[in-house]
């Protein structure tokens, strides 16, 4: 990993372009070794790919509302998921909630289609039920992208892995953002303390992933790109939950000399989720649809992330967890109005985001508030 890629600041279209011929010829190497090691992405050279249509489905998330009308709001249908019955069977299993975050997307251009799942929630059984259901095929998929190395993030994923062994596509590339999405991790933050589990670095390699590291903003299955590392700026700060063990046992962990300087030699740091990225798409037409996951480094730094690694400053919407249930009240209120002055058309917050950061801007920005759950599909139109 370069000096670069601890950097607090986010990275400039210049660095985005001039990475461009080094990231192709790693990739060109990579294939002819027949994706035996980790990759680096494909950096964004010029601008970045528009797409006339997406569509997004929450496919795993804390909680359902089984009875909720589907509606539209201006150009988004927001398509609420019921119950898993169709013509005359009656319920068998339903969708499974569960504090963990997982999502599809699906892009359309021209004539091309691309499927990604970003993130994989906290179980396999609830990954593995939900898709099923949802009707998302896995051999379909284009790309997998981790936000970062959070078990309610990547806990589904070897699991789901398992399941559809030889239905995914060859080499089929994962996307993180830095070796650290790998370290052992331990709970540190109430309600209790203990191990956070550990990304199974072998399991990836015999479901035959191409792990694909993007530190900075890179091409994810040509209609989308990852912001890279998520600099810190503005008010926005770390509050970290967990903490990593530097090292690698027994096949599995984050390799020390992967970290900055000062935390080689420790045991365990702080985690500060130098790795955690966030994915976008450009919708001809209307903007950046940014997909935060779980924004650790802040909602709006992952916004202007985007902005910055894409050159685009209009933004259609912000979709995932916003991290500010742990957070005070008037931190909660700077994000509402960041939000506001950002100008974002629609806000949908997933997951960690917390109910107060909802009642607020439910009331100060009512006609951008979209509720969403498990198994809302949101789709965009150009």
């Amino acid at each position: 990993m370069s000096d670069d890629a601890h950097q607090e600041v986010p990275i400039s279209r210049r660095h985005v372009i001039c990475g461009g011929g080094a990231s192709v010829f790693t990739a060109l190497i990579a294939s002819l070794l027949g994706g035996s090691r980790p990759v680096r992405a494909e950096a964004i050279s010029g601008s970045v790919p528009e797409v006339d249509a997406l569509a997004v489905r929450v496919v795993t998330d804390s909680y359902q509302f089984a009875v909720a009308p589907s509606r539209t709001a201006g150009n988004v249908e927001i398509q609420h998921f019921g119950w898993g019955i169709g013509g005359d069977k009656p319920p068998g299993r339903t969708l499974i909630s569960e504090f963990g975050l997982s999502m599809h997307v699906e892009s359309r251009r021209g004539g091309q289609t691309r499927n990604v799942l970003v993130d994989f929630g906290f179980t396999p059984e609830a990954l593995v039920n939900n898709t099923e259901l949802l009707g998302i095929n896995p051999a379909v998929l284009d790309a997998l992208v981790l936000s970062h190395g959070h078990y309610d993030h990547f806990g589904g994923l070897v699991g789901f892995l398992h399941r559809h062994k030889g239905k995914l596509k060859p080499k089929l590339p994962l996307y993180v953002g830095g070796d650290d999405c790998f370290c052992s991790r331990e709970w540190t933050a109430p309600p209790a303390h203990g191990n956070f589990g550990v990304l199974d670095r072998k399991a990836l390699k015999e479901a035959n992933l191409t792990v694909t590291y993007a530190e900075g903003p890179s091409l994810v299955a040509d209609h989308g790109f990852t912001t890279g590392q998520i600099g810190l700026q503005g008010f926005e700060k770390v509050l970290s939950p967990t903490a990593m063990k530097v090292g690698v046992s027994h096949g599995v962990g984050c390799y020390a000399d992967k970290l900055p300087e000062d935390e080689r030699s420790k045991t365990v740091v702080p985690d500060q989720f130098r790795h955690e990225i966030a994915t976008g798409f450009n919708l001809t037409g209307r903007g950046l649809v940014v997909l935060t996951s779980c924004s650790h480094r802040g909602v709006v730094n992952a916004i202007k992330q985007a902005q910055a690694a894409s050159g685009i400053k209009k933004v259609h919407a912000v979709i995932g967890g916003f991290h500010l249930a742990p957070y005070k009240e008037d931190y909660v209120q700077e994000t509402v109005a960041a939000l506001k002055e950002i100008d974002v058309d629609y806000v949908i917050p997933l997951h960690c985001t917390g109910e107060p950061f909802y009642e607020m801007a439910k009331a100060q920005m009512p006609g951008k508030l979209v509720r969403s759950y498990t198994g809302t599909r949101l789709v965009f139109g150009a």
